[in-house]
């Protein structure tokens, strides 16, 4: 049987609906049951946090704004994304993040190859659409707006994650987040 929480998949259709209503639904984990591995390299109040570092109340905002579930696969492109949209992450950057969660993550975190090529589409998608820093936007301060007019205030185009989706089935067309993936 698959856990619940990669059962949970917001997708796109859902512009509708607020950011409170969605995230409600979400079977996530408090800040403190995140691995202090993956704390200390994405977490914005680490001194060796990389670039595009958020907390997790808004790294679960991203993941209902992009339409992703929870799985590693959607880890790494929510990650990618947010890393993408600082524009100017260096290449060194990237890849110590690389290599620290392919050999350094506990299991459950840990990127394997193919996660790291759906990192790298997210990165990608992050440097070049029109979202900028989305890990410093206030989403706690729009959790009643629709998630229509949040895509729109911080510039997601649906439009262009389809195509970064079907790309990405490419990458990984067997996985339940490929499956899911709202084209």
């Amino acid at each position: 049987m698959v856990p619940t929480y990669l059962q949970w998949n917001p997708g796109l259709e859902n512009d509708e609906l607020t950011l409170q209503e969605v995230i409600k639904t979400l079977p996530g984990n408090g800040p403190m049951e995140i691995h202090k591995l993956v704390r200390l390299f994405e977490n914005p109040d680490s001194p060796l946090a990389f670039k595009g570092a958020i907390n997790l109340p808004r790294h679960d905002c991203v993941h209902v704004v992009l339409g992703r579930g929870l799985s590693t696969q959607d880890e790494a492109f929510v990650i990618g994304f947010t890393m993408g949209t600082s524009k100017n992450i260096s290449r060194f950057e990237v890849k110590l993040f690389e290599f620290i969660s392919k050999h350094f993550y506990p299991a459950i975190y840990k990127f394997t190859n193919e996660n790291l090529k759906i990192f790298e589409l997210g990165l990608k998608y992050g440097k070049e659409c029109a979202v900028s820093q989305i890990y410093d936007f206030p989403f706690e301060l729009y959790m009643e707006r629709k998630l229509g007019e949040i895509r729109e205030i911080v510039g997601v185009s649906k439009d262009e994650l389809r195509t970064m989706y079907k790309k990405e089935q490419e990458i990984a067309p067997n996985t339940i987040a490929s499956k899911r993936l709202p084209l």
